[in-house]
């Protein structure tokens, strides 16, 4: 992965730049990582600049976690890469042998 990023904090920040500013908690369901783990990878993430805290100015108990310039930029690359090892990945698949992998790998994921 580009940049040094693990899976986990790939994951993090691909779902940030799809859903926007969320709370730390939403984002750790969204991408099925228990507390202990998304606290980690957020805390990581925040060390190397690539997503911040923001709070709430009319609820200063809410906390939305974002991505940073920087986390944007390295987001898109690190999206760009995936979909290119993605696309080499399957070029061996035929349109109707990849949409049947998609769709079954969806239905183990999605159960």
């Amino acid at each position: 992965m580009i940049d040094g990023l693990t899976a986990p904090q790939f994951s993090t920040l691909a779902k940030l730049k799809e859903v926007g500013p969320c709370s730390q908690n939403y984002l750790g369901r969204l991408i099925h990582y228990d507390s202990a783990t998304i606290t980690g990878v957020i805390n990581r993430l925040k060390s190397r600049g690539l997503i911040e805290s923001i709070v709430d100015p009319l609820d200063r108990r809410r906390v939305a976690i974002d991505l940073t310039e920087n986390g944007r930029l390295v987001a898109d690359r690190a999206i760009a890469a995936v979909k290119e090892v993605s696309r080499e990945t399957f070029l061996p698949l035929s349109p109707a042998e990849h949409a049947t992998l998609t769709a079954l790998l969806k239905k183990i994921i999605l159960r």
